[in-house]
């Protein structure tokens, strides 16, 4: 699995959410915890933002087949 650490820049980017609607997610565990990176920086493993995707793509699939 991949270690790479992304910003919340990009963390957007790919997921097509705000700041606050991560936040908001986070706070309801209903999306990865950020990593602390120093005093005043934090990120996300990108490989538990790209299960969280694989996760938000299946569950949408299994509700359209209902």
């Amino acid at each position: 699995m991949s270690k790479k650490i992304i910003r919340l820049p990009e963390v957007k980017n790919k997921t097509g959410l705000s700041r606050s609607s991560i936040y908001l997610r986070m706070s309801n565990d209903e999306f990865p915890q950020s990593i602390s990176l120093g005093s005043r920086a934090i990120g996300w493993l990108e490989s538990d933002i790209n299960e969280w995707l694989e996760d938000c793509i299946a569950a949408s699939k299994a509700a359209n087949h209902e």
